[in-house]
């Protein structure tokens, strides 16, 4: 019973599958346009348009401020001064600037010194302008860690990071932030217009099972 239910049902959809066909493929067509429309809706338009008396912009252009704001305020967040601080104050980075240092070090004893006062070449040799670097580069060690710390204080009351940040992306034309704001969520946006032409053709697929088994 069950298997000749199955049979005159196969027999039916190809006696007509070109209009099921049309069904389907237009119900996938407009699950896909749905999907398009909306993510368009995101950024267009760009500048607020009456419509009906309802001024009407894209979500994205409309709450750019909005959007500036809320990245100002995570700025603080992912980049916090007490953790730059630290990178900058780290002993691995006074290692990697010695050897530059030093240099400067070396070309300050040994020529600029001695070109500004000739005579100390009579009474320092080369002992004694290796123990004057060694001294620097102790000094160093113990005062860069207190310097940086000092200019870091001055920066983080000079420089307002929450404010630049605002500032930046509110200055962005809309044209520009729906580039930076596409790149991000391309292949999401892609994977959601996809996802849309399969449940169109899904619904397709319903409305014509719908249409063989009405009476």
């Amino acid at each position: 019973m069950l298997f000749g239910i199955i049979i005159l049902f196969v027999c039916y959809f190809f006696m007509h599958w070109y209009n099921y066909l049309i069904t389907i493929l237009l119900s996938g067509f407009i699950g896909y346009g749905i999907i398009w429309f909306a993510i368009k809706l995101l950024f267009h338009p760009r500048k607020a348009v009456n419509i009906f008396g309802y001024k009407y912009q894209g979500i994205f252009p409309k709450n750019k401020i909005k959007i500036a704001e809320m990245l100002g305020s995570l700025s603080t967040e992912l980049l916090p001064f007490a953790d730059i601080e630290q990178r900058i104050t780290s002993t691995d980075n006074l290692e990697k600037l010695k050897p530059e240092i030093e240099k400067h070090i070396d070309t300050f004893l040994h020529k600029k010194l001695r070109d500004v006062f000739p005579i100390l070449s009579k009474f320092i040799g080369e002992k004694t302008t290796n123990q004057l670097k060694q001294a620097y580069m102790d000094e160093l060690e113990t005062m860069f860690p207190a310097l940086m710390h000092q200019y870091m204080l001055q920066l983080k009351n000079d420089i307002d990071l929450e404010k630049i940040v605002v500032e930046k992306v509110s200055g962005f034309s809309n044209e520009k932030l729906e580039i930076i704001l596409k790149k991000i969520t391309n292949s999401e946006f892609q994977f959601l217009k996809v996802a849309g032409a399969v449940f169109g053709c899904l619904i397709g697929v319903l409305q014509v099972v719908f249409n063989i088994l009405a009476p």
